[in-house]
């Protein structure tokens, strides 16, 4: 297939298209290196290929309190991004398939984080304009499909981490800050510090785990909306207690900081509707996916670069 994907060079898109790349597909890379997806005419210069897919993964977000510091430049800049991309689908590339990242973020805290609650109730404060241009974003698809006969996919990920993720000095997500700050602690003898009181809880899900789950997706569904989770979530406590473990740094020695931002307390997606759309779906324990992950960062010393 020829294929073109925003974001290519984030963590998630570099774990895809390397994926695709050795299913023997045919790339077009596009990140803001190459393409500021800001500008109205940013992809007329990709419009010459035909496509069969288009994966969008671009968004101007990051981890921690970001939200919170830059809610008007979100609203502007991933309406920008994905009204740009959503026109240029829909004008340039209607045979390709648009398949795009939701977030779980959406879901409001006391729905039941199922796919038909996507649109409904009200996201929490901190997360409330991300969620909201996610949301334009999965409506955009629905009414150009509804109006022009388009296909769709929309994948709403849990928190993915695995090997290669980027430590440029960017806010860490929650899980490589975690493994960051106990390896810092056992070789610098740092304090380990991490953010609330320890009981918020969080669902994984390893990046390699999700690019397979969604390109079977990919390959079945048309016009559908998909939570791809574990189905299950920890405390931050017993991430840090695992971790701990497999580094090798005593547990008591954590500290925790109750004045710091944690975010919501709890988000574990439904995952009913996935695993009765693929008869064998299953991923990754936690036990090897933090072991593959805190390998990775030891053989690349990406607790050094943040």
């Amino acid at each position: 297939m020829n294929i073109i994907v925003t974001g290519s060079s984030g963590f998630l898109g570099t774990a895809l298209c390397a994926y695709l790349e050795a299913q023997g597909h045919t790339l077009t890379k596009l990140s803001s290196r190459n393409c500021d997806l800001r500008k109205p005419d940013s992809l007329t210069a990709f419009g010459a290929e035909k496509y069969d897919l288009l994966f969008h993964l671009a968004a101007w977000t990051q981890a921690g309190d970001f939200c919170i510091k830059h809610p008007g430049e979100q609203w502007i800049i991933n309406q920008q991004i994905n009204t740009n991309v959503l026109s240029w689908w829909a004008r340039e590339q209607p045979q390709a398939k648009l398949v795009f990242m939701g977030t779980s973020c959406v879901y409001a805290p006391d729905s039941e984080l199922r796919e038909t609650d996507y649109m409904l109730g009200e996201p929490i404060d901190s997360l409330y304009t991300y969620a909201m241009t996610k949301r334009m974003l999965y409506q955009g698809a629905r009414a150009l499909s509804k109006q022009f006969g388009l296909c769709y996919l929309c994948a709403v990920p849990s928190t993915l981490y695995g090997t290669g993720y980027h430590t440029d000095g960017r806010q860490m997500h929650f899980i490589f800050d975690l493994i960051r700050k106990i390896i810092r602690g056992k070789e610098y003898g740092e304090p380990v510090v991490l953010w609330g009181d320890g009981h918020q809880k969080r669902e994984l899900v390893l990046v390699d785990d999700f690019v397979r789950i969604l390109w079977e997706l990919t390959k079945k569904f048309d016009n559908e909306i998909f939570n791809i989770g574990a189905g299950e979530e920890y405390s931050i406590k017993t991430f840090a207690e695992s971790i701990c473990h497999i580094v090798g740094y005593p547990i008591e020695k954590i500290q925790y900081d109750t004045s710091r931002y944690v975010g919501a307390k709890s988000k574990c997606l439904n995952v009913q509707k996935i695993k009765g759309a693929i008869s064998d779906y299953e991923i990754n324990p936690l036990d090897n996916g933090l072991r593959k992950t805190i390998d990775w960062f030891y053989l690349e010393k990406a607790y050094e670069q943040h």
